[in-house]
């Protein structure tokens, strides 16, 4: 049985499975291409979530708010809180249900399994620029960025997210891996964040506030890739793709 959703849940895994599409990819990686990617390290002042903490499967909610994840954890409280269908995941390889690898802090990831966006609200608002890592091997996504909160006011940003390689190092026993940095500057202050894409299909780590470069595990700089190098591995994304959809999915 082929695993093409990111989370790996009783009786989903048998009968949803999708099929990739490359449609929209080469338009996205044009977009790609006109982004303004930063690759200079992120200032001290920036904000890095890797959701570590929050348990399998857990909504993220408060957790990084002054109040909880679902299952009663806390974390640091920057002011921000995550919409109801926001979800934690831990990688399978340890112990959760997670069909990922290669996530840049581990073993926790973002996802959604309901609704078509994840939304993030900072009441106080950040600025420069907004960075994370993310993984989609079967389907794009989108970000949105807004200078109002709960996805309300002005767009500041959009990124369009092409498909992602897969089955790849560091972790190539999650078919979710690697996971890709993707990083935008902007002009104001924004105050909500909308992560979308198809449920179970698109997973986000080291969400980083106030810089084009996504930080590391503990708001450390992570290791990035120059954008050409970039590019070239969405590409292999894109081509590995569509090797998937010559399948037959049943």
């Amino acid at each position: 049985m082929k695993r093409n959703n990111l989370a790996s849940i009783s009786g989903m895994a048998s009968t949803f499975i999708k099929q990739a599409s490359i449609v929209p990819f080469y338009a996205a990686l044009s977009a790609l291409a006109l982004t303004t990617f930063n690759v200079e390290k992120a200032q001290a002042a920036t904000i890095v979530l890797d959701f570590e903490g929050l348990q399998n499967l857990e909504n993220v909610n408060g957790f990084y708010n002054g109040g909880s994840g679902s299952q009663g954890n806390t974390g640091t409280n920057f002011g921000i809180e995550f919409s109801s269908n926001s979800l934690a995941i831990v990688d399978a390889d340890a112990g959760g249900t997670g069909n990922f690898g290669g996530e840049p802090s581990p073993d926790t990831i973002l996802f959604f399994l309901s609704g078509g966006a994840a939304v993030m609200n900072v009441a106080a608002g950040f600025d420069t620029g907004f960075s994370f890592f993310y993984s989609a091997i079967n389907n794009p996504g989108t970000i949105n960025v807004y200078d109002g909160l709960n996805g309300m006011g002005n767009i500041l940003a959009t990124l369009n997210l092409p498909t992602t390689p897969f089955n790849g190092a560091p972790d190539p026993m999650g078919q979710f891996s690697p996971f890709v940095p993707f990083g935008v500057g902007f002009t104001g202050i924004a105050k909500s964040v909308d992560f979308g894409g198809v449920v179970n299909q698109i997973g986000f780590d080291n969400i980083t506030l106030g810089a084009a470069t996504p930080g590391g595990g503990g708001g450390t700089p992570a290791s990035v890739p120059e954008p050409g190098s970039v590019i070239a591995l969405l590409l292999i994304g894109g081509a590995s793709a569509s090797q998937i959809k010559r399948q037959a999915i049943s």
